[in-house]
Order: C-alpha cells, then structure tokens, then sequence
C-alpha cells in the first residue's frame, strides 16, 4: 500500500476516500479505481464474456461525468457503479444482438468466499472448472442476483436496484441459487465418494 493510499483511508472503508476524490484528490480517486473495478470487471464478465474491459471502461466514463454529483458512501458507490456497468452491458448486447454470456472465469470462482451459506463454504473446496459448470447452470436471474450478493458485495436492497426488481425476489434469487449450487455439489461428492462398478466380464462398468 502506497503512502498516498494509507492517507485516504487504506484498505477499509471507501467512503472518506470518495469524499476525497469529489474534491479533487487523483490518488483517491485511482485508489477507488483499483478497489472496485476487479469486481466490476468479472460482473460484465459474466453478461459480455470477453467484451468486459470495453464495458468497464465506458462505465468508468460514466463515473467520472457523473462523479461531483455522487452522493453516499462505499455501499452507495459499489451499487451506483454496479448499475452503470449493468445498462452499459446491455446496451453493448443490444447493438450486438446477443444475449448475455453468463459465464465467469477461474479466478471468479476461486474468489466466492465471502458469502455466509453452506453452499459458499462448499465452493471454496471444489475445482473451479466443476464449480464453473453448476454455476452457468443456474438461471439467468439466480446466477446475477449471486454475483451482485457475493462479488460485489451489495445488500439485497442495493442489489434490487441494480435489477430493477424488489429485494425479497433478489433475496430469494440469491438464496436459491446458493442453495442449488450446494445440493449439485453435494450430488457430486457423494458420486466420488462410491467407487464405480465394473462388469468383471466386460471390464465395463455395470
């Protein structure tokens, strides 16, 4: 951590490091950068796949017009953020006629351990690659609403926002897909745990 960083608030709280950026402070303002756009980055990951960098770097744009006019703290700020690159994802898919890729990388996955559910305590042990296939099998509305939860860190209020949808149903979206991912692992380590059978007379399995 550079001495610039520890003066603006170091790894805590953002929020006396905004203020500090709406008055003019660079450093403050580099060091938001540096905290929330890994987050950012793997959320547009997973609605435009390899296109992220291009969305990001327009919601940062965004940001910086709107930014004297910001008003609120970290929480405030990851979910304003969150919102910019969400329509800048959609509005990049709709000029590529695509859908959204749901889909996240390794490193996405290896970082889901801050989510207070069996099913997350469950993800920090499994392979990326499985933990890859469960997720992607989510649907659309469960697989966003976790991301927004674990990767971005926001409340269900902020993440409702973010969504255009009513908390209790991003609650429950999260949930649910936390929920499924740990009865799909759950499947999945009780079939490692019986070994396969095999057909003495083939050398198949029965």
């Amino acid at each position: 951590m550079t001495a610039a960083e520890e003066r603006i608030g170091g790894a805590g709280d953002l929020s006396a490091t905004i203020q500090a950026a709406q008055r003019g402070d660079e450093d403050a303002f580099r060091h938001i950068y540096r905290r929330i756009q890994p987050a950012l980055l793997r959320y547009a990951r997973v609605l435009v796949g390899s296109d992220a960098e291009d969305v990001t770097s327009e919601t940062w744009l965004q940001i910086a017009r709107g930014f004297a006019s910001f008003t609120g703290g970290e929480d405030e700020f990851r979910a304003w953020s969150a919102t910019i690159t969400r329509n800048r994802a959609l509005d990049h898919l709709r000029q590529a006629r695509r859908r959204p890729v749901i889909a996240m990388p390794d490193e996405v996955l290896a970082e889901l351990n801050t989510y207070p559910d069996t099913a997350d305590q469950a993800l920090r042990i499994v392979a990326s690659q499985r933990a890859l296939r469960m997720i992607t099998s989510l649907p659309p509305d469960q697989a966003e609403a976790v991301l927004l939860r674990v990767i971005m860190g926001l409340d269900a209020n902020s993440a409702a926002q973010v969504l255009g949808k009513r908390s209790g149903a991003v609650r429950t979206a999260a949930y649910r897909g936390l929920r499924r991912l740990g009865e799909m692992l759950h499947a999945e380590q009780l079939r490692d745990m019986i070994p396969e059978q095999r057909d003495p007379r083939h050398g198949g399995r029965v």
